[in-house]
């Protein structure tokens, strides 16, 4: 057995003895103890199997190869009207069929070539995104290089429909697929088998970040601490070893995946020898910093001395990213603007029917800690802020904020519209007026922002937004902490893609307006 360190949480033997890696067979079961039975309503022993993995690879095989072949022919017709045209060149006779055919066939290697279906890319974050879009320009890349050095007329008007057509059915085809593995792992399955590894403050955060995400498809089963006793819990995860027996519990509980949390008590080259074991069992080593909230984008790994450094970007807050996100909020806040007037024009004359305003304004908290006034259509009574001391305390809120799911001073047409979103329209006029932005924090109220701790200002650093990242993950239904969590998340991530992601989201969330009241 590899002793990685007494069983008391004492430093590591350091006598010079050798650890060797011990072949799978050599390690004997061992039974389970009662607290490490079960976790989450399931058993821990199982098959080490990844069904699940090889029959979700194919899966997208065949989507991408439906999304491939329609569109490189799809292409051909598009661009021809027919199939039966031939390649104008005098070196190759050739139909535009078999042309498709050929990129067909070197788009699918391609797709395996760049990993898009490995599962540790696959379900969560936007590398399988990046590596589809890798793929597809490689392929057309590729066979545009061939065809000027060999002079081959082929159409770039087909190339020019095949390649967008097929990156936006490959595309559409992930993203089905990852929406139905999210509601499969939400129900348990299609999930990957982690152990915790380390000491218990970094298990406990890991434990808990891992939890508010059951889409990234970890399912923790158990925890190996310094001192591992096998009727302990930790964050509501049993610990089922110590560093001294943690191989060999490996063999009986049946996971596929550690998360290695961080310990003084494991020397690097202890920390080696168990990756080694791990090798050899086809179990994933998963390595978790000591970095929370911070996004792919910030992150750079680099081996220096055979160490895995990662660098972490410092967040930037203007410069031409930030211009460019301007340019898009005046783009767009005033063709909507422009689209949307007469739809303005019937819901105001709707809310008037009471004899109040149609506009509400209301000062809000923005950019730098600048008070601005942000409109909203009007979905109250003409008396709501005469009435609102009485209902304090039958709030729904969050613990900041003042809300209720049947308030009564909302109207009937005002219930409708916040239902789907309708009452924030206006705060077009904000974002053309450069107060806020499209997407960006929630902008608070001044007796809001009274109250805020030192590290909630942060939020102040971008423009507020129409729509953000909370408002797409919960609405009203979230905490205040997980509320002010996503805001400061967004403020050190942001990204162009990432407010793409949002605004679809955000229709998506209109459209099923759960949390809006």
């Amino acid at each position: 057995m590899v002793n990685y360190g007494a069983r008391t949480g004492a430093e590591p033997h350091r006598s010079g003895r050798r650890y060797r890696s011990i072949p799978h067979a050599t390690h004997p079961p061992t039974r389970s103890t009662p607290a490490a039975a079960s976790i989450e309503g399931g058993p821990l022993r199982s098959p080490r199997k990844r069904d699940w993995r090889q029959s979700y690879a194919w899966r997208l095989r065949i989507t991408d190869t439906l999304a491939v072949i329609i569109a490189v022919f799809a292409a051909v017709v598009l661009r021809f009207g027919d199939t039966d045209t031939a390649l104008p060149s005098e070196f190759v006779s050739l139909g535009y069929p078999i042309i498709a055919a050929v990129i067909a066939v070197a788009w699918m290697a391609m797709l395996s070539i760049t990993a898009t279906r490995d599962h540790k890319v696959i379900g969560e974050g936007s590398t399988e995104y990046k590596r589809v879009g890798t793929a597809t320009f490689r392929t057309f890349g590729a066979f545009a290089i061939i065809a000027f050095a060999f002079k081959i007329p082929i159409a770039r008007g087909y190339l020019l429909v095949a390649l967008p057509l097929g990156l936006l059915l490959l595309l559409l085809g992930r993203w089905a697929w990852r929406s139905w593995l999210h509601q499969q792992r939400v129900r348990g399955t299609h999930v990957q088998r982690a152990l915790l590894m380390g000491e218990r403050t970094q298990l406990s955060h890991v434990a808990d970040q891992i939890h508010r995400a059951p889409s990234v498809g970890l399912r923790i089963v158990g925890a190996i601490t310094e001192s591992g006793t096998r009727t302990d819990l930790v964050a509501g995860v049993p610990v089922i070893a110590g560093f001294s027996d943690a191989i060999a519990r490996l063999d009986d509980i049946g996971a596929d995946t550690v998360i290695f949390c961080g310990s003084d008590k494991i020397s690097p080259q202890q920390m080696r020898e168990i990756g080694w074991e791990l090798e050899a069992r086809r179990i994933d080593l998963i390595v978790a910093p000591a970095l929370t909230d911070i996004a792919g984008p910030r992150i750079h790994a680099r081996p220096v001395a055979g160490l895995p450094l990662i660098y972490v970007d410092f967040p930037t807050f203007e410069g031409g990213k930030f211009l460019t996100k301007r340019a898009a909020d005046i783009v767009i806040s005033g063709l909507s603007l422009l689209l949307l007037s007469p739809l303005f024009c019937v819901i105001a004359l709707t809310v008037r029917r009471d004899g109040g305003p149609a506009l509400f304004r209301q000062e809000r908290v923005g950019l730098d800690g600048r008070a601005f006034p942000m409109l909203k259509f009007r979905t109250m009574a003409v008396d709501a802020e005469e009435r609102l001391a009485g209902l304090l305390d039958r709030s729904d809120g969050n613990g900041m904020l003042f809300k209720m799911k049947d308030d009564p001073r909302v109207t009937p047409f005002g219930r409708w519209m916040r239902r789907y979103s309708i009452d924030e329209l206006p705060q077009l006029v904000n974002v053309l007026r450069g107060e806020m932005s499209l997407v960006g924090p929630r902008p608070p109220l001044v007796t809001e922002v009274e109250r805020y701790e030192d590290h909630v200002r942060r939020r102040f650093l971008v423009k507020p937004g129409i729509t953000g990242l909370w408002q797409v993950s919960g609405r009203s239904d979230l905490s205040w902490e997980d509320s002010i969590r996503l805001d400061l998340y967004y403020v050190e991530n942001w990204s162009a893609a990432g407010d793409l992601i949002i605004l679809w989201r955000t229709a998506r969330a209109v459209l099923a307006p759960e949390g809006a009241y």
